[in-house]
């Protein structure tokens, strides 16, 4: 078995034909068809199922493409290391970011980043759910995850600083007037909640609770931007980080009491390399203040 192989399979996983995958690869379609071919026969089963809608993985073909990716990815990082000189990095640098977190934070830390390492290519996902977040690290998928503290974070994990959470009221909400709104001041308030398995749905749940408050859900959402429009529009109120807060409704948020705060974690993967430490030191040095980023408050 090769590298080349895995990139090919993982390939034809991704764009669902032989024909795409060897345009996406820029090879020849018999190349990556006998490569397969090859690699099916070697490992004695059945990788992909051909469908009316194209090749797909099997059940088998998933479980190997996972370990694929993490072979592939570990290739990537340990040629770009060895390329790496005093003033350059290049390569790809993947991170993750738990929905919601280090929503400011993180493009100014990357903007610095690929100003100083030009070269240096970087993929960011969402990801709602800290477990998986840990473990994609763990296993060396991630490079880098940016997520909120829990009881489940590993200890080598680096705090950054704190997220204060923010209500999102509607247009014309009688709580606009003031400065903060107390908690207690919500109550019978319908709810834009988040995905049952996000940290953000975790922290909403445990902050009403904490308050005598029992939520009432108006509609669940995936996106913290799409919770605040939609509180915007008198849908239900909510909470979100102060800096997942789209610029355009800030006037639409005020600060809570008691003050709703998260620590805010960065989780390298194991053996990191120069540029998810080049990363790291650059959050360090953005502003982690909570709701102060925000535009003063009326």
């Amino acid at each position: 078995m090769s590298l080349r192989q895995y990139e090919y399979a993982l390939a034809i996983a991704a764009e669902g034909s032989v024909t795409a995958a060897a345009e996406l690869l820029h090879v020849a379609q018999p190349s990556v068809s006998q490569q397969i071919r090859g690699l099916e026969r070697e490992l004695g089963v059945q990788l992909f199922a051909r469908t009316p809608t194209g090749l797909v993985p099997t059940v088998v073909g998933r479980a190997f493409l996972r370990e694929a990716e993490v072979a592939v990815r570990a290739s990537r990082r340990a040629r770009a290391t060895a390329r790496a000189g005093a003033d350059e990095l290049v390569g790809e640098l993947v991170v993750a970011v738990q929905m919601g977190f280090g929503t400011r934070q993180l493009p100014g830390a990357l903007g610095a980043l690929r100003r100083r390492f030009p070269r240096l290519e970087v993929s960011v996902f969402e990801e709602p759910s800290s477990a998986e977040l840990e473990r994609l690290c763990r296993q060396g998928v991630l490079d880098l995850a940016l997520m909120a503290a829990c009881e489940r974070s590993p200890s080598d994990a680096h705090r950054l600083g704190d997220e204060e959470f923010v209500v999102a009221l509607g247009t014309g909400h009688r709580l606009l007037a003031a400065d903060r709104v107390a908690l207690r001041e919500l109550e019978g308030e319908p709810w834009v909640r988040f995905d049952r398995d996000s940290a953000l749905d975790g922290v909403l749940l445990n902050v009403l609770r904490d308050n005598g408050l029992a939520p009432a859900t108006a509609a669940r959402v995936s996106r913290t931007a799409t919770a605040v429009r939609w509180a915007a529009d008198g849908l239900g109120v909510t909470l979100v980080p102060a800096s997942a807060v789209p610029p355009s409704h800030e006037h639409l948020v005020r600060q809570v009491s008691p003050v709703v705060s998260q620590p805010v974690i960065a989780v390298l993967r194991p053996g990191a390399g120069p540029a998810e430490t080049a990363l790291l030191e650059l959050l360090r040095q953005e502003s982690w203040s909570g709701a102060a980023s925000l535009s003063p408050l009326p």
